[in-house]
């Protein structure tokens, strides 16, 4: 069985608008409602969990409404911050479930179906698999009271979502207690000894923050209408 938890408890303060982030439009219907499509885009028996802060649940249900927009996904209630949201989409699965589960940002619209294949594949094998682009820019280390220093950007990777995971080993994982150690889904099952295998992203997969994130996402749209992302070798 396969299992989606999209995670979209943002208020979009640093975006400037009136509304959560993950409600803004592009091409002419709400993010959220793209990122969705993505996951039913590559399975479309995937089962979709849909975890927002329960004060938005009406918003989002009424945008739906307005949208015609049908596609199935269960609604969870998000937590006072994203490990808790994740453990409570969690807590949605059955306790019982064998499969994987993957667990994406809800403003990342632009995941293709590859990388979302890429990651389901490799963790059906490692038990989890995240995706990964090398970095591009120059790095510098500012931990030190020296000035800092460069460091070699080949022994790093940016990391996206989604994050794909044995459903028993991730539910295990997401039974601790919270821990500032814990960045991203990875390092919270990492905690448990469990290695990560790293799978590649696409470029396209960006996260929407900020008020220039959001007119990189309508070029995005504007070049690509069919959502349908080319892998690149760069």
């Amino acid at each position: 069985m396969k299992y989606v938890i999209i995670v979209a408890g943002g208020k979009g303060l640093r975006m400037g608008a009136d509304i959560p982030k993950q409600f803004l439009p592009i091409g002419g219907k709400p993010v959220l409602m793209h990122t969705i499509s993505r996951f039913h885009a590559y399975d479309r028996n995937i089962r979709a969990i849909l975890v927002l802060p329960k004060e938005q649940h009406a918003y989002w249900q009424g945008l739906c409404r307005e949208h015609h927009f049908d596609e199935e996904y269960q609604l969870a209630d998000g937590g006072t911050s994203r490990f808790q949201s994740c453990r409570n989409g969690l807590s949605v699965i059955p306790d019982n479930a064998e499969g994987l589960v993957a667990i994406h940002d809800g403003v990342r619209p632009f995941v293709s179906t590859e990388t979302i294949a890429r990651c389901f594949d490799r963790a059906e094998k490692t038990k989890a698999a995240i995706p990964v682009l090398p970095v591009t820019d120059t790095l510098r280390y500012t931990g030190d009271p020296t000035g800092g220093r460069n460091v070699q950007r080949g022994d790093y990777k940016t990391v996206q979502t989604p994050q794909v995971f044995d459903i028993q080993l991730v539910k295990r994982a997401y039974g601790q207690d919270e821990s500032p150690a814990f960045t991203d889904d990875a390092s919270v099952v990492e905690s448990l000894g469990q290695a990560v295998a790293m799978v590649e992203g696409n470029h396209e997969n960006i996260k929407l923050t900020t008020p220039f994130d959001l007119q990189v996402a309508k070029t995005l749209l504007a070049l690509n209408a069919s959502f349908s992302f080319r892998e690149h070798d760069d």
